[in-house]
């Protein structure tokens, strides 16, 4: 029988969508990227085998209402909007795409930094309204100090450029037990404590999870080197905002260039927005042509490969318990 699949966005990329109609799968879409509703009810009227997971929610309500179901693949890494848990309390195996959009977000995070530094973004936008503006206090990154949180593929991309372009850099990430570093020149720290009064940029490359959600405060702004940068492509709920927004305004912070926010999308009366050193884009650091069909065709390759009996490699799954 030929598979149904739900995919939560209204539409996937062709690298995706070849993959699935070559399988003969029925492929169903949201009317709405943003319906918790239309998902649920959908999961619960329609035979859905597989779920290719955007950026709406996929409650536990939801799983629990597909008897169906039988694997899921989050479109990206970041899985904080998924119910790990109630799949893994099903025995569903919970795909990611790995590396995927690594290139594209990578890329993101160096432009948000410069547009950061120099203030691209409010001289771009005194321009436009007809004002030569010249902000002269711009911040060369030459010879400063960069601190990686995450060291994964995206942050090794962004420590190559930035030891290319004269920068000092620093990492922590957890998860390297060794000591030792992937990119040459990379220092890496034992904590973020350790990393904070060094940096003049912090960029985050972490996912959200019980660990990391608010892991910069108040506390943690303050242990910064005055003027410094932060750059956010990761989530914006692993940053206090109000404190984020306090540390702007007084001036602890020189800038900062945010593609995530705690609350997506951006209300329009956020006081970040009215922040002139604040750089927002909306949560499109892996959104590129290339890296939607990169992460496109790999969560296709991950729910077709399940449910034809050829399961991808386990260590794309988050919760690799439920081959045991």
């Amino acid at each position: 029988m030929n598979p149904t699949i739900l995919v939560t966005a209204p539409k996937l990329a062709k690298a995706g969508t070849d993959l699935l109609t070559q399988a003969g799968a029925r492929v169903i879409y949201l009317a709405d990227p943003d319906s918790v509703e239309e998902v649920e009810r959908i999961m619960a009227t329609e035979p859905v085998d597989a779920v290719i997971s955007r950026t709406v929610q996929l409650s536990g309500r939801a799983i629990a209402a597909c008897p169906t179901l039988k694997v899921i693949s989050k479109h990206g890494v970041g899985v904080s909007n998924i119910d790990v848990d109630a799949a893994t309390a099903r025995g569903i195996p919970v795909y990611v795409t790995p590396g995927a959009n690594a290139q594209s977000v990578a890329e993101m995070t160096l432009g948000l930094m410069f547009a950061a530094a120099r203030r691209i973004g409010w001289m771009d936008a005194e321009l436009h309204a007809g004002r030569w503006s010249r902000a002269q206090d711009g911040v060369e990154l030459h010879g400063k100090t960069l601190g990686l949180v995450g060291f994964g593929q995206i942050g090794q991309r962004v420590a190559t450029v930035c030891r290319a372009l004269g920068m000092e850099v620093l990492a922590f990430d957890p998860a390297l037990t060794d000591g030792k570093s992937a990119v040459d020149g990379v220092r890496l720290v034992p904590s973020l404590a350790a990393m904070l009064p060094q940096v003049d940029v912090l960029s985050l490359h972490v996912p959200l999870n019980k660990h990391t959600r608010n892991m910069l405060g108040a506390g943690q702004f303050a242990a910064m080197r005055r003027g410094a940068i932060l750059v956010n492509t990761a989530r914006g709920e692993v940053v206090d905002e109000p404190a984020l927004i306090a540390a702007l305004r007084r001036g602890q912070l020189h800038a900062a260039g945010l593609d995530t926010m705690a609350v997506e999308p951006l209300p329009a009366d956020s006081p970040l927005a009215a922040l002139p050193n604040v750089v927002l884009t909306p949560h499109v650091g892996g959104s590129t042509p290339a890296a939607l069909a990169g992460m496109a065709s790999g969560a296709a390759r991950n729910v077709l490969g399940w449910l034809q009996g050829r399961p991808v490699d386990p260590s794309a799954c988050v919760n690799p318990q439920v081959f045991s």
